[in-house]
């Protein structure tokens, strides 16, 4: 989206330093910056502005920074605008915040949030939404204070829907999300264990995420979980219009099967009509998803016309259920982005589904989890009642010894399994760092990808 420097510093309160200069979006890392785009300079464990130089090699248009002299931020004396703030961060937020207001004006804003199921469930709301709208949404998990003003900056002006995930550590920061984002269309997925060592157990999950159902307009609709009690719960804490999916819903299943890799074909029932649809990521839990987007589509189309074929054509996210094949007959089910309780156990029902003789799960440590060493127990014992070989990767949680080995040597990690016709499932929280273990299976064993 194009703004002006000047328009930039009225916004934010700022001090524009130079001429004026149209921008193009913006980005707060150098290196992922387009030429014309506002470069933000971040504080945090990496200063951005020890970048500006990397930034404006980089064609950068106009630069973001702290109220500072120039000398002090070592801002070379370049032909581009500079806007001075207080709080970087914040003015980016401001700017988002303004041009989804004024700029945006007819867009349809949709947030997602819930522990588990955001971002299988955005790319399944593009996928409905794509055949017939121009629609933008959250890259990867850009879904905080960062992400989401990125995303709404970045978005074009004439953009139809924008599908924004919004993701939260402790109270109020949804709320302050929905300031920026404005979301006339509020989705919520689930309450698990997800951060429940930061807000106190399940109900306070539960509070913080509903505060995207509180943010809503009287014209806007929540669409909530009706097979999750503290979601549906949520209803009462708007004056939206609510649709809720799920086996008691207004978007349910009359029929579901899953083929040999776990892949479900869905037969739902809607306010809007019938659908059936076969869907390419993996997982009965993916059914859920799936309805919240045919949810979703329904509010905004009023029909539901392309909606099968555009879901049919979502695989998901890397690192999320994403299915890899060898040629020597190993399946890796790649899900390490992130873990919790609930979607450990969605996991590992999937694989359970899937066709092979051997089930192996390399798990890393699930993180920020109220009593961790009960969740991680029920965990590995789900594995032993559904036959899996179990691996654990830096934690001994599990109740058995981690791996000793590099997490970049497959061979050493899965020494004993059986490789030729297994099936392994690799999934921990961020912290694991699993997409190594992915990417030495990739490197080692010129996967097919599916």
């Amino acid at each position: 989206m194009r703004f002006r420097a000047s328009e930039l510093a009225l916004i934010v309160g700022g001090t524009l330093i130079g001429d004026d200069g149209w921008l193009d979006g913006l980005a707060f890392d150098s290196r992922e910056l387009a030429p014309g785009q506002l470069f933000v300079a971040l504080a945090g464990e990496r200063d951005g502005h020890t970048f500006i130089e990397s930034a404006v090699t980089a064609g950068a248009g106009g630069l973001l920074v702290t109220q500072a002299s120039d000398r002090a931020l070592g801002i070379p004396v370049v032909p581009i605008p500079v806007v001075m703030v207080d709080d970087t961060l914040r003015a980016m937020g401001e700017l988002a915040r303004h041009l989804r207001r004024d700029v945006l004006t007819v867009t349809v804003t949709v947030g997602i949030t819930g522990s588990v199921g955001k971002t299988s469930t955005k790319d399944l709301v593009v996928g409905a939404l794509g055949g017939r709208h121009r629609v933008v949404a959250s890259p990867r998990s850009f879904n905080n204070e960062q992400g989401l003003p990125w995303t709404i900056a970045n978005a074009p002006s004439d953009t139809d829907v924008l599908v924004l995930e919004m993701g939260m550590r402790g109270p109020g920061q949804i709320a302050d999300l929905c300031t920026i984002a404005q979301p006339t269309i509020g989705v919520v997925t689930a309450v698990g264990h997800a951060h429940t060592e930061l807000l106190g157990g399940l109900d306070g999950v539960a509070a913080a995420k509903g505060e995207l159902i509180e943010s809503l307009p009287d014209v806007g609709t929540a669409v909530l979980n009706a097979d999750d009690a503290r979601v549906a719960a949520m209803a009462s804490r708007t004056r939206a219009r609510v649709i809720t999916y799920g086996a008691a819903g207004d978007v349910r299943i009359r029929g579901i099967s899953l083929d040999a890799r776990s892949r479900a074909t869905l037969d739902v029932d809607s306010p809007w009509g019938r659908l059936e649809t076969a869907l390419a990521i993996p997982g009965r839990h993916m059914a859920s998803n799936a309805l919240a987007a045919i949810a979703v589509a329904g509010v905004v189309h009023g029909d539901l016309t392309d909606v099968a074929e555009g879901l049919a054509g979502v695989h998901g996210s890397d690192h999320r259920m994403r299915l890899l094949t060898t040629g020597d007959g190993l399946t890796i089910v790649d899900d390490c982005y992130n873990a919790n309780p609930t979607s450990m156990l969605a996991a590992i029902d999937a694989v359970s589904t899937m066709d092979a003789r051997h089930r192996i799960a390399v798990l890393g440590p699930m993180a920020e989890v109220a009593d961790p060493g009960t969740r991680h127990r029920e965990v590995a014992a789900t594995l032993v009642e559904a036959g899996f070989e179990l691996i654990a990767i830096g934690t001994d949680l599990y109740g058995v010894p981690p791996s000793s080995a590099p997490l970049d040597d497959l061979a050493a990690i899965l020494e004993g399994s059986h490789p030729g016709d297994a099936i392994v499932l690799v999934k921990g929280s961020r912290v694991a760092r699993l997409e190594t273990v992915v990417d030495a299976i990739a490197a080692s064993r010129v996967p097919d990808r599916t």
